[in-house]
This record gives structure tokens, C-alpha cells and sequence, in this order.
């Protein structure tokens, strides 16, 4: 990219096969971005170039790049090189657990595209591999295990789909019971606090309401706690912009996922909201599973 390609953006979409890049292909030409997918990748580096270089070429292009592509071994190197140092240029990686790409397999009746005539766990591992390195240089991973179609757009909104802040912050409770999320930057233990689990008139309520929230913040240490939080966060953020990146998960854990991580991260986001060119934003990821 060059001077003529100031305010374009430019995307790389992988993950694991059945991890849903194709719903996330749809959900972001739906914000917008013109999606390129299933092209030879010698390819893609003209496409990228020429699509940039024209004066109607689209502001936002995506390609996605995985284990299906035509010469991916060959030429997925030089391509993310291109990602490198490029404020304007990310990568997104999608996941799921192999028990849920398994299933979704098996669901559809077909096989895995690195299975080779062995089991399709055996696929799925070695996709694994191939992909870690990409998986690493991502700069947003999704773990949709489980999210539904409207939560997944939901995830994409925030990094891709508003073009009005410079950073975008997701603060995301959960239940540790449930398994702790793969896709995240910081993780914050509540477990810590007074569960209003075992107070009879406090149980069938969660976080989001006044009575829980009032004795989950009432904790003589949360105040500190807290404070010390939205510090860490703020310098975090600081160094992730000086590194080009633009995108931060906190999961706030609790055991169920219901209480004391509910009123945290909305207490949390509540106080990151006011900082400059930040969009802040909650997802409760095990809000009403019990």
C-alpha cells in the first residue's frame, strides 16, 4: 500500500476449516467490505495491488487465505508480510474447538480438507499446525464454538464494522464451569468476591441488576481492585496502538457466569467508556445458561 491508499483497509480472513469463515465473509460485506475468497493465492498480491491502486477499487478488501487455497504453503508467507506494520492492514483468524469442529463436520457430512484418509480428528490436528503461525500473527481471533450467527456478528461489529474509533475494546463475562475463552487479551478473576450465588434472595438475580450489583461492588477490595484494573488496561492499550494493533478482549471470569463477572465488567466498561477515540464495548458470554 502507498500514499493513494490512505483511509483503505485491507483484511485477511483464515481460521480452521468449519470455523465459520464463511458466515463471516457475508457478515462483513455487510459492513462493507468487498470479499475476495477461493482465489490461487500467487494471485492475490496483483488483486490486492491493482483493487488499491484504482481509483474505484473498494475501501474495504478482504481475502481469505486458508488450508483450501491454491499454493497456500507457497505463498502465504509473502503475503502476510504485507500485513506487516500496516496500521490499515489485519488479519482475522476464526476458531472453534476440535469437539466443535467435529461435530460440525459431521453435521454436513463431509470431510476435512487435510483428513488424507485418516480420521477426521487427524485432519483437524494437522490444520492446527499448518495454521499456528497465523493463528499467532492474527490480529483478531474469534473462537466460535459457541456463538450463534448473531453473535458472531456481534464480534465482528466491534473491530470491523464501525469506522468511527481508533480503538475497540470488548469487555466479555464468563463462567469459568463453561471453559475459559480462547479469544482474549487479559483475563480478570472474580472469583475472589463473595458469591451472590449462596445469599437465597440474591440467587435467582444476575449481575446486570441493581441488588447484585450493589453487593458484588460493595466488596471493601473491588474499589482497588477496579482502579488497578483500568490502569493496567490503559497502558496495555497504549502499547498495543504503538504495536499497530487496534483490538483488545478482558474476560472477567467468575464460576457461573451469572453474578460477580456480570457486574464487574459492566462496572469495568463503565469506567474505560470516557477514554479518547475508544469504543467499549460488553458481551456476556454466559448470561443465561443456568
Amino acid at each position: 500500500m502507498d500514499g493513494n491508499d490512505e483511509g483503505r483497509e485491507l483484511l485477511l480472513i483464515s481460521g480452521m476449516s468449519g470455523a465459520g469463515k464463511g458466515t463471516a465473509s457475508k457478515v462483513l460485506e455487510e459492513f462493507g467490505w468487498y470479499v475476495v475468497d477461493n482465489l490461487p493465492l500467487e494471485f492475490v498480491a496483483d488483486l490486492i495491488d491493482h483493487m488499491q491502486g484504482a481509483e474505484d477499487g473498494p475501501k474495504r478488501l478482504a481475502v481469505v487465505a486458508d488450508v483450501r487455497s491454491l499454493g497456500f504453503d507457497e505463498h502465504i508467507g509473502g503475503l502476510l508480510q504485507r500485513f506487516d506494520g500496516r496500521p490499515q492492514a489485519k488479519v482475522l483468524f476464526l476458531d472453534a474447538s476440535n469437539e466443535a469442529l467435529v461435530a460440525r463436520f459431521n453435521n454436513v457430512r463431509r470431510s476435512h480438507p487435510l483428513q488424507s484418509g485418516d480420521g477426521l480428528i487427524d485432519g483437524i490436528q494437522r490444520e492446527r499446525k499448518v495454521l499456528e503461525g497465523i493463528r499467532g500473527r492474527a490480529d483478531v481471533v474469534v473462537d466460535t464454538t459457541k456463538l450463534s450467527v448473531h453473535d458472531l456478528r456481534h464480534r465482528l461489529e466491534t473491530p470491523f464494522g464501525d469506522l468511527g474509533f481508533d480503538f475497540h475494546l470488548t469487555v466479555e463475562s464468563f463462567g469459568f464451569k463453561y471453559g475459559v475463552p480462547v479469544d482474549v487479551d487479559m483475563l480478570l478473576d472474580m472469583r475472589f468476591l463473595p458469591n451472590p450465588h449462596w445469599i437465597p434472595e440474591l440467587q435467582p438475580h444476575t449481575g446486570r441488576e441493581k441488588p447484585v450489583r450493589d453487593y458484588v461492588l460493595a466488596d471493601e477490595s473491588i474499589e482497588e481492585y477496579l482502579r488497578s484494573a483500568v490502569t493496567m488496561i490503559r497502558l496495555a492499550i497504549h502499547g498495543y496502538r504503538r504495536e499497530g494493533k487496534r483490538y483488545m478482549t478482558i474476560a472477567v471470569g467468575c464460576t457461573g457466569g451469572k453474578h460477580r463477572s456480570v457486574a464487574v465488567s459492566e462496572s469495568l466498561a463503565g469506567r474505560l467508556s470516557g477514554l479518547d477515540s475508544v469504543d467499549v464495548h460488553v458481551r456476556h458470554r454466559d448470561l443465561g445458561r443456568e
